[in-house]
């Protein structure tokens, strides 16, 4: 017998036209409240099934934040039991009922083991360190640099697990601690272009979770910071990816401005810009002329992303920032466009 889980939604509201089109969008905010309002199902019962904080889909709920990650997505779907064309996915294991009930609740029972754990003895219980380990040096080398990024990468990882309310204060935590070394610190011109670079990356990761939380005004003032250290730094992948999320987060309030930004952010593509960059900033170009209303630039956006994800050189190294855009991603973000 295929498991159903207990926030299945009711055909009839599957049909609802508010529900429909709140799913093409990705708007699981939408959703996660028509869904008690018209289902009886209760936010507490969301955040165990979708593995959410339950604060976090009260958020989305009232319309702070968004859901992006394509594995948070692919878990909302199997938890509401939405069939995946509706939010621009292949059919689920589940709609041929093919699944058997120990691999579809394997994965999820044991991360939302890890959220019980963090709710009841706090983050650092139940997540790797988020303290460093090591003192910082007074003279800093490259290598020290090479750790930071793989700490840096590590931390990213949380966003696929807990909402911008519960990585906000790690993320700007990084932030700060990386300006007191480049106010403290001593290292050659290049470590310092390094570790510019790696500010610009932690700034952008602080912006977005800002962003995922509420903090529209703190995500837009870490996206601004983002671009000067870029610049200085003389990154010009991070420089794109720093207008991109501004156009990303004007969305809501000036979409011709969101527009020129995702523009600008694509007029500084080279030749040498990573297949996964490329692809990330034209994504969000199709995403920002979308909402703006604009069906031709939305195709050759998504066009050139696709162009860039194909025709990607063996072997090309990608930021680990920007390695998760691939095909799939690609076509979730077709869906939602």
């Amino acid at each position: 017998m295929i498991h159903r889980p207990p926030t299945a939604l009711p055909p009839e509201l599957l049909a609802d036209d508010d529900v429909q089109r709140a799913l093409a969008g990705h708007d699981f905010g939408v959703v996660f409240r028509l869904a008690r309002e018209r289902a009886g199902i209760s936010y507490s019962k969301i955040a165990a099934e979708c593995d959410i904080k339950p604060e976090r889909v009260g958020q989305l709920a009232r319309g702070n934040g968004r859901i992006t990650s394509f594995e948070k997505v692919v878990q909302i779907a199997d938890a509401l039991r939405v069939p995946g064309q509706a939010v621009g996915l292949a059919p689920r294991p589940w709609e041929a009922e093919t699944a058997s009930a120990s691999s579809t609740t394997g994965p999820s029972l044991h991360r939302r083991t890890v959220l019980q754990v963090a709710t009841t003895a706090g983050l650092a219980a139940a997540l790797p360190t988020l303290h460093h380990a090591e003192r910082a040096p007074v003279r800093i080398s490259g290598s020290y640099v090479d750790r930071l990024s793989e700490r840096t990468a590590r931390l990213r990882r949380l966003d696929d697990l807990l909402g911008g309310g519960d990585t906000y204060r790690v993320y700007l935590g990084e932030v700060q601690r990386t300006k007191a070394l480049l106010r403290d610190g001593t290292f050659t011109d290049s470590a310092r272009r390094r570790l510019l670079s790696l500010l610009s990356e932690q700034t952008q990761q602080a912006g977005w979770s800002a962003f995922d939380g509420g903090r529209g005004r703190e995500a837009s003032a870490l996206y601004q910071e983002s671009r000067t250290y870029a610049r200085e730094a003389q990154d010009g992948d991070l420089y794109s990816n720093a207008l991109a999320f501004l156009a990303y987060g004007t969305l809501a309030k000036d979409r011709s401005t969101a527009v020129s930004f995702a523009e600008e952010s694509c007029a500084t593509i080279t030749d040498r810009t990573p297949a996964t960059v490329r692809a990330l900033l034209y994504e969000r170009l199709a995403w920002a002329c979308a909402v703006d209303q604009q069906p031709a630039g939305t195709d050759r956006a998504l066009q050139a992303a696709r162009k860039a994800l194909t025709e990607a050189p063996d072997g090309e190294a990608q930021p680990h920032w920007s390695a998760w855009v691939d095909h799939q991603e690609l076509d979730i973000m077709t869906g939602r466009c």
